[in-house]
Order: structure tokens, then sequence, then C-alpha cells
């Protein structure tokens, strides 16, 4: 089954946090909590959640995808963490997946990956995603990428990713058992 890295900085966006790891772990794909630093991590709205690693921890060689949440100032967090930019050329050099939501996507513009490619996010920071092709869609998968709007598309988001790692039949499944339909 794949392996999957959420990376988790202070001041994420917990909502798009926890939604992407509750859902894929529910789809049975393991999806490891990866911070930034050690001990709890205070979200944009002082929820801390306990990291599984630190991201020195993370094999590359492991990851089918690497998640970027949201969140202010989590995202700039990322954006300035050497680590971060050195695990993301790491999966990109390997052809595998990166996903960020609501403000994320921002970071995967700094980074490089969304040159060329068509991708969303937070409405208001439409002007970071330089080099991309604006989309105005909850959810958008180019490629190796998606990228998705914010805390409202969180579960879409997390659908999307259960369905490229395991298939629209365990998205669905585990939707049914949710309560909810997917697609």
């Amino acid at each position: 089954m794949a392996k999957v890295a959420l990376l988790l900085a202070p001041g994420y966006e917990e909502l798009e946090a926890v939604t992407v790891v509750d859902v894929l772990r529910r789809a049975g794909i393991e999806c490891v909590i990866a911070g930034l630093e050690e001990g709890p991590i205070p979200s944009a709205r002082n929820v801390r959640i306990v990291p599984d690693v630190t991201i020195e921890h993370l094999d590359p060689q492991e990851l089918e995808l690497v998640v970027l949440p949201g969140g202010l100032p989590g995202v700039e967090n990322l954006k300035r963490d050497p680590r971060v930019k050195e695990l993301l050329e790491k999966i990109k050099g390997r052809g595998k997946m990166c996903a960020a939501i609501c403000a994320a996507p921002g970071a995967l513009a700094a980074f490089g990956w969304l040159e060329g490619k068509k991708a969303t996010i937070y409405p208001s920071l439409r002007d970071e995603l330089k080099g991309a092709e604006v989309a105005d869609d909850p959810v958008v998968v180019d490629g190796n990428v998606v990228t998705s709007q914010g805390p409202g598309t969180a579960l879409p988001f997390a659908f999307t990713l259960v369905e490229l790692l395991a298939g629209r039949e365990k998205a669905s499944e585990v939707a049914r058992q949710m309560l909810l339909r997917w697609p």
C-alpha cells in the first residue's frame, strides 16, 4: 500500500491536516504526520498535534505522496524550511505526487512544482500561482500535482487522494462508511 507524508508546520490549518490524515487512514493508506519540529505543533488556532516523526526521519524513497496543508503562518514556515524543499525535490525526481491545499499551493509554486500545470488555491491568493494555469475548481489534478482551495474542500481533496492512491472503489467504500457520496 502507498505511504504518504503530511508535513506539519507551526500555524497549519487544522481542518485540512486532520481531514486528510483521517480519510487516508480510513482507506488503509499509511499516512505519517511529519513535523518540522519535535513535540506538539500548534495550528493557526492553537490546536496542537504531536507528529509521528520529524521531517528528517522521512525516507523519500518510501513515499508515494507528500501533502502540504494550508494555514498561516504554516505555509510560510513550510516555504522557509530547506528540508521541505529538499524532500519535495527528491519526490519530484522520482515522479511521485505532491498535494497542497488552501495557501499551500503557493509553496508548490515557490518550489517550482506548478510551472505549466493547472492548479487552484485559496481564491484571494491566486497571484501566488506564478507559472501555473489558475483554475477555480475545488480540487485540481494535473499529472503528479493535486491542489485544492481550502477548509471547505478538505473532504473532496482527501477523497481525490484516496482515489489516486487506492482507486475509485476504495474511495467510494470509505465515503459510504462516512455517510458521504463519492464521487
